[in-house]
């Protein structure tokens, strides 16, 4: 009974961190992974081990008996699988609120799922001061003997964090996987009371096993139920559904669904949104600027290739780079967003990462990974903007897709000020109808004036691609002055994540949100 003790503890331990990063996962697809989403759910957790250590020491001390030990196992696996089952048509509630921006019910659901998760994570938590009781011999012994168990409960809880997050979640998705380790403290409650003999609490457990099994083997569980979905998969890194609108274009959306990443129709290059607007970019060098002067492309989150596709429109096979982290939707862009140009260049890593390692410079560098809150800080810093401008071209320019709100353009004011620290010239111009603005940076000193003298010129060419000529009037009539103020962010300190929850609260608490719908 003294290894099997151990052993318990060891896949407590597991499934208590399993469940805190499935909780975490349910959440965040819903929610968005922004840190005062992550922080409100590992506060709460904790707060659940807290109570669990304490109640399991104090009830151990009472009844010291092994039997109890796998009630509250089986209890555990039981009030798991029961409240992922429940979360499901409360997160899809929150899913329906999130399209609609009902920030009410999305609130709501948020606290009730962290709610329903109190049970089976409390109960988790109870098990190890629980076994240090159990296998306490001589008082003497209760300080080694609790760093025993406290040491193979955290080992387990090691595995916890890199089992579901590294394999599960991506091979059989959350909910599956909650379900999954809703089955391991059964399967030990069950291994107990076999040594007990306990016939009755053996043939319970082995019921809620086998209808956890069940559950996890027949059922299903839709990450949403969104109109017009005609597909979706969890990756690593993100929810993914692909939406075919009854115009016939197709969105990739991601997590909480707040936000196209990507657009398709087979016969439309325009979108009205920031892919096309990189382009504009180039015309910023001195006139007479040719599109045969662009060389090679780069794109920092390539995500389903919309920006890649309308470069090849216009600037024919020329190489471009793509830099997107996540295989899933490279796979996704290429199944359903006609993702297949030849002179592509696909390069599954972490964009920052791709970008220094690259042997090339680039007459256009584009980056479209920012969208609040999900805007990695490494991609904002004066190191970074550092490391585009050595893999610019002489003629190079940089080209940022950034949010903003109406009245918020401290994200653009800040970037402005980052990127002025290292390129020459730095202009912004809003993308109309939208709460999207895209910064351009020129490796050469450069003036506003060429791009009207540059667009001049595409208007009298008659071979000017027709997409070009929109996209660089859009530019041309929606610029807006250079900020002069702003906060230089570098890798040491760069308070994005500041910024971005700001601007989002006080657009939802601020009325804009409601101006929207």
């Amino acid at each position: 009974m003294k290894n099997y003790l151990s052993i318990t503890a060891f896949f407590a331990g597991m499934t208590s961190l399993a469940v805190e990063f499935g909780a975490s996962r349910l959440l965040q697809m819903k929610f968005s992974a922004i840190n005062l989403v992550w922080a409100v759910i590992i506060g709460l957790i904790l707060l659940y081990f807290a109570i669990g250590y304490a109640l399991g020491g104090s009830l151990a001390d009472r009844w010291p008996r092994p039997r109890l030990l796998f009630d509250l196992l089986t209890a555990a696996g039981v009030s798991l699988a029961a409240v992922t089952l429940l979360a499901q048509p409360v997160l899809l509630a929150a899913a329906r609120a999130s399209d609609a921006l009902n920030l009410g019910i999305m609130a709501g659901a948020f606290l009730a799922t962290l709610i329903l998760f109190s049970l089976p994570v409390t109960l988790l938590a109870m098990v190890s001061p629980f076994v240090v009781r159990l296998l306490l011999e001589k008082v003497e012994n209760v300080g080694s003997l609790a760093g025993k168990i406290s040491s193979i409960s955290t080992a387990g809880s090691v595995l916890g964090a890199f089992l579901p997050t590294l394999w599960l979640f991506p091979l059989i998705g959350t909910t599956r996987t909650l379900l999954v380790f809703a089955a391991l403290p059964l399967l030990l409650a069950l291994g107990g009371y076999l040594i007990l003999r306990d016939r009755p609490r053996t043939l319970l457990a082995g019921l809620f096993l086998a209808l956890t099994v069940l559950f996890a083997l027949l059922g299903k569980f839709p990450g949403k139920t969104t109109a017009y979905q005609i597909f979706e998969t969890e990756s690593d890194y993100n929810y993914i559904e692909v939406l075919q609108q009854p115009d016939g274009a197709r969105q990739l959306r991601l997590n909480d669904g707040q936000g196209v990443h990507s657009e398709y129709r087979a016969d439309t290059l325009f979108y009205g949104g920031p892919w096309e607007q990189f382009l504009a970019g180039i015309f910023f060098n001195p006139a007479p600027y040719s599109p045969a002067q662009v060389q090679r492309i780069a794109i920092i989150g390539l995500a389903a290739g919309t920006t890649a596709r309308q470069a090849t429109a216009i600037f024919g096979a020329i190489p471009i780079d793509g830099y997107e982290i996540d295989p899933k939707i490279v796979q996704v862009g290429r199944d359903y967003f006609g993702m297949t140009m030849p002179n592509l260049n696909v390069f599954i890593t972490d964009g920052r990462w791709g970008l220094e390692h690259s042997s090339y410079r680039y007459s256009l560098i584009a980056v479209d990974a920012y969208r609040p809150p999900y805007i990695p800080p490494p991609l904002t810093t004066r190191e970074f903007f550092q490391i585009a401008a050595d893999h610019l071209a002489p003629d190079g320019v940089l080209a940022i897709n950034i949010g903003r709100t109406a009245t918020d353009r401290r994200l653009i004011n800040d970037l402005a000020a980052t990127i002025s620290s290292v390129l020459p010239s730095v202009y912004v111009m809003d993308i109309p109808y939208t709460f999207n603005s895209i910064l351009y940076a020129t490796k050469q000193p450069t003036r506003a004036e060429n791009l009207t003298q540059n667009l001049a010129l595409l208007q009298a060419n008659p071979a000017t691609p027709p997409l070009l000529l929109t996209v660089t009037q859009i530019a041309y009539d929606n610029l807006r002055p250079t900020p002069t103020n702003g906060t230089i962010y570098t890798d040491d300190r760069a308070p994005i994540e500041w910024v971005t929850n700001d601007m989002i609260l006080n657009f939802i608490l601020g009325g804009e949100m409601q101006e929207l719908q």
